[in-house]
């Protein structure tokens, strides 16, 4: 119960000097022993301008309380935006790893960049948020598609 009213502290106040992250869902369920809290039917996370919705959103603790990631599965959107970068796309499921600022997008995943007018997808795309370095890959019967709008010279 302990590791529950920490989980629900966090979630709900965030940490001091952290962003405030808000997780909205139909049901939700905390697994004290897994440290982990899962969010299901019509699940949300928005910090700042970042959203992401799915199916079902996990949020996985480390043994400090600390969030060491989360997991979204199922008609995985989102839109992602840090300094000069803002991306959105879709997967059919998304990992994300907040300490490293990078989003691991599986099946069916797209990313299409804002601000670099590009659009790639693939099976597995993994972004990261700081760099802004994308790796893609895809499965034998689809290859990567890199699609990028050139302006015309006049």
């Amino acid at each position: 119960m302990n590791f529950f009213k920490v989980i629900l502290f966090l979630l709900l106040t965030g940490a001091v000097f952290a962003q405030k992250v808000e997780i909205t869902s139909t049901t939700m369920h905390a697994e004290n022993l897994k440290k982990e809290v899962h969010f299901v039917g019509d699940a949300k996370v928005k910090k700042l301008d970042d959203w992401l919705h799915a199916d079902e959103i996990i949020v996985y603790f480390d043994e400090n309380n600390e969030t060491k990631m989360y997991e979204a599965i199922g008609s995985v959107t989102f839109e992602f935006k840090k300094e000069l970068r803002h991306y959105t796309g879709s997967a059919d499921k998304v990992t994300y790893y907040p300490k490293k600022s990078v989003y691991h997008l599986q099946g069916k995943a797209i990313i299409d960049d804002l601000i670099n007018k590009s659009h790639v997808n693939g099976d597995e795309i993994t972004l990261d948020m700081l760099s802004g370095d994308a790796s893609v890959k895809s499965n034998k019967k689809k290859p990567v598609k890199f699609i990028i709008e050139m302006k015309e010279e006049k």
